[in-house]
């Protein structure tokens, strides 16, 4: 007889589903209190709990804090043995017990109950509990139906701390107008940050930009290109606009087909109307236009379209292990 767990593995997620449906019809004014309460928090906003709600509390403050919110963990058991004056005026704390009456709280609460500077919130799923009624700010977990036999694994009910918690990080961002570069900011290595990176952190710039006046021979272009070897040139005016562009299979076609190179202008072979992208750009951005339009490199500029400030190359993004 074969094993097929495929059906107990579908009734638990259905499980954890109702659980998040129930907590949805829940979101109220108390959400937006602590919501508000996070924003106008003029020190630190620190999680807390016991078991499986320690370990969520610490994923939601990890959360917020790479969101720009000033934000930790502290271990509750800690707590009782001098890790207490981590919290201090100006903070709020959030504990988060599906019961709300773990002894290991009892004493965070007493302390903030002698500090009233400190904003207690309580997240629980028992109403009559000691967290619910000392908190400043409580919300009520809905009761659910754990997944499992017997009703007794914490599985819905944490599933539904840990979607209660996204949902409490994420509705900052819009009040605090938070953007993906905000977000780069916390997040400046490892895949996340490569992704975010913009096309003005990786272009070439300055000197190594290999451009050409309009007016100069395809003799000169070719020793400028060969120089810079970028596969390209940024052809310009006299004002320092950006006119056209010449490819390096422009150069080889013009020189195959012309014995004197020397007496053609490049203003008259070049690509006019190159495509430009603006410094702010994710280079992620700038990659899937490349593919697109079949090109290896874009022109960029930053305030100006007629100036040229950069040139972001294919090589540049791969390096950057962006794909």
């Amino acid at each position: 007889m074969k094993n097929s767990f495929s059906a107990l593995g579908k009734s638990v997620i259905q499980s954890e589903l109702n659980a998040l449906k129930k907590l949805k019809k829940s979101i109220n004014k108390d959400f937006d209190k602590i919501v508000l309460s996070i924003l106008k928090c003029k020190g630190k906003v620190i999680f807390s709990g016991v078991g499986k709600s320690g370990i969520i509390s610490r994923k939601i403050s990890s959360t917020l804090s790479s969101l720009g919110v000033p934000s930790f963990y502290v271990d509750a058991g800690s707590c009782s043995h001098g890790d207490m004056g981590m919290i201090t005026s100006g903070d709020v704390l959030i504990l988060i017990s599906h019961s709300g009456e773990t002894s290991e709280l009892k004493n965070l609460i007493q302390y903030t109950k002698r500090n009233k500077s400190i904003v207690l919130i309580g997240i629980t799923s028992k109403k009559n509990s000691l967290l619910y009624k000392s908190s400043n700010i409580h919300f009520l977990l809905p009761t659910i139906v754990e997944a499992g036999p017997g009703n007794y694994i914490p599985s819905s009910s944490t599933t539904m701390q840990m979607c209660f918690g996204d949902a409490l990080a994420i509705s900052t961002i819009k009040k605090r107008n938070f953007s993906k570069f905000d977000f780069k900011t916390f997040h400046p290595s490892g895949s996340l940050g490569a992704r975010l990176k913009t096309v003005g952190e990786l272009m070439y710039r300055g000197k190594n930009l290999p451009i050409i006046n309009e007016s100069s021979n395809i003799k000169t272009a070719l020793k400028v290109f060969n120089k810079k070897n970028l596969g390209l040139l940024i052809v310009t005016n006299k004002k320092g606009n950006t006119t056209g562009i010449i490819s390096d299979g422009d150069l080889k076609r013009i020189n195959y087909k012309s014995e004197n190179i020397s007496n053609i202008i490049v203003k008259n072979v070049m690509k006019k109307n190159p495509i430009l992208v603006n410094e702010n750009m994710l280079a992620a951005e700038a990659l899937s236009i490349m593919n697109n339009k079949k090109i290896t490199a874009l022109c960029v500029f930053k305030r100006n379209k007629k100036k040229t400030t950069g040139l972001i190359h294919v090589h540049n993004i791969l390096n950057a292990n962006i794909n």
